[in-house]
């Protein structure tokens, strides 16, 4: 088979491979009039300029001009266009089916009911000023040293570029420190060690009010310019942390039920394969994890928009819709007063590997929501509270959206990727998943599990979603995920920066 075709009334097949110019698919009643890339667009029927083009029985664009049978579809004859979209609101929700049994995996129990599945100490930076000072405490505990507290899978500096010059009250700030409280309070994290420099705008004592956080055991707190600079910091931040480590290395996993585990969905570097593979397979799992009582966490807005409406059908209810909506509106506003547009993706990498408009990877990103109902739309690192699955607001710049899910409270990241994405995000570990064989071979230092069996015909889209589940599981079990051993996930916080830089 040379191509793949997603719906009966698509007007486009997908390239399962590089396919030379004459070359016959669709049981060769089309020839190929151009050469095409592997992963990209062959239009089936006529569509003449100005038609839209159907893929996964959605459009996901407009002819430019006219395209005939056996074209190449891609950006030079396909755009964007307005078109209507039925938001039907809980049309499509149903009753979430529990299954007979539960799976479980070995997690770290809180005091506070959460489940950690890792047990990191971290540093968080109030503001950029002190990033030097909590780097160099982490350091401090790098290699050889650590072997002291075998327990504790290691401590981790939160470095940013934020925390001043900003209002003193507002959405930038409000953001800010609803991704500090959520990180400080995550179950990943044995203990914190918080660090301010003393004259920034986001001082840690109102920051520790507006969340409602105490000091204690599991929190403390340093002001550089209280203690007298950056070296006695870094000597008392050392010892602090020492002390948080004997701690920590007392901790022992024990089972827990699967609906424990939060896991956050992303994608990065989509090719022409992500809607067909991996992210299906990345939905089925969500199903499955849904169904024991799970939460899994679909973000990136931008990513989800001409397609937010296969969304709100499964809304719990019109509230939840609403909200959903009221975001995709907030983003066109946003981007129109700052001179940009929603069609600012994809990336050149996405384009390189077929994806030709943000409704076309929309589409395919949405696939990794599985079939589950939307039980919740949360702003920016918001808290999860809901199982099942949730939608939170982020961008689809993927270290600011995993950064949102993690301060939310996602214990699991599962990132599929048909470019080759490397990235991680501790305290949280991350699998990637890619979309396609030949990138799994090509970076598999980097990716943990090959969902191009599914393209082939080789493996079933729900037996995919059975694996990735399974992968999950022994992650959140202590099973080290590529990306860790590699020591990818300091360096990705990024918090989201809304508003103007003073």
């Amino acid at each position: 088979m040379l191509a793949i075709r997603l719906h009966p009334a698509d007007t486009v097949v997908v390239a399962l491979s590089a396919i030379a110019a004459g070359t016959g698919i669709e049981d060769g009643r089309i020839s190929a009039r151009a050469p095409i890339p592997a992963g990209h667009k062959i239009a089936t029927a006529p569509m003449p300029q100005g038609a839209p083009v159907i893929k996964y029985n959605q459009v996901i664009g407009f002819a430019t001009t006219d395209i005939a049978p056996g074209d190449h579809v891609h950006t030079h004859n396909v755009g964007m266009g307005a078109f209507d979209r039925d938001y039907a609101f809980g049309a499509d929700a149903h009753p979430t089916v529990p299954t007979a049994t539960t799976a479980t995996f070995e997690g770290y129990v809180r005091a506070d009911g959460q489940v950690g599945t890792r047990n990191y100490i971290g540093i968080i930076p109030s503001v950029n000023c002190s990033v030097t000072a909590a780097r160099q405490i982490a350091d401090h505990f790098r290699g050889a040293v650590m072997a002291e507290w075998p327990n504790v899978d290691g401590v981790v500096a939160l470095a940013h570029g934020t925390g001043c010059g900003t209002g003193a009250t507002g959405e930038m700030l409000e953001t800010l420190r609803r991704t500090m409280g959520g990180y400080a309070r995550h179950a990943n994290f044995h203990a914190v060690l918080m660090i301010g420099l003393g004259c920034e705008v986001n001082q840690i004592a109102p920051l520790l009010e507006t969340e409602g956080l105490q000091e204690g055991a599991r929190l403390r707190t340093m002001t550089i310019q209280e203690l007298g600079g950056t070296a006695r910091t870094v000597r008392q931040g050392i010892e602090i942390v020492r002390e948080m480590l004997a701690a920590a290395n007392e901790a022992v996993r024990s089972t827990v039920p699967v609906s424990h585990l939060r896991i956050g969905l992303q994608c990065g570097g989509s090719d022409g394969y992500s809607g067909i593979t991996a992210n299906p397979a990345l939905g089925a799992a969500v199903d499955l994890l849904v169904a024991q009582g799970g939460t899994a966490v679909l973000s990136e807005t931008p990513e989800i928009y001409g397609a937010e409406h296969l969304l709100t059908r499964r809304a719990i209810n019109r509230e939840v819709g609403e909200k959903l909506v009221a975001r995709i509106r907030w983003w066109e506003e946003y981007t129109t007063r700052t001179g940009g547009e929603m069609n600012n993706n994809p990336s050149p990498g996405n384009k390189a590997g077929g994806l030709t408009t943000i409704l076309e990877k929309s589409l395919g990103a949405v696939a990794k929501a599985g079939t589950s109902n939307v039980v919740d739309v949360l702003k920016f690192a918001e808290r999860v509270g809901t199982p099942g699955l949730v939608f939170m607001d982020t961008p689809g710049y993927d270290p600011v959206s995993a950064t949102g899910q993690v301060a939310g409270g996602c214990n699991l990241i599962c990132f599929t990727t048909g470019r080759g994405s490397v990235f991680g995000c501790k305290p949280t570990p991350s699998l990637k998943l890619a979309t396609n064989s030949e990138l799994f071979r090509r970076m598999e230092d980097d990716m943990d599990l090959d969902c191009g069996p599914i393209a082939r015909g080789e493996v079933s889209v729900a037996e995919m979603g059975r694996r990735i589940l399974d992968l999950a599981i022994a992650t959140a079990s202590g099973h080290r995920s590529k990306s860790e051993a590699l020591g990818f996930g300091a360096d990705e916080f990024q918090p989201w920066v809304i508003g103007a830089v003073m």
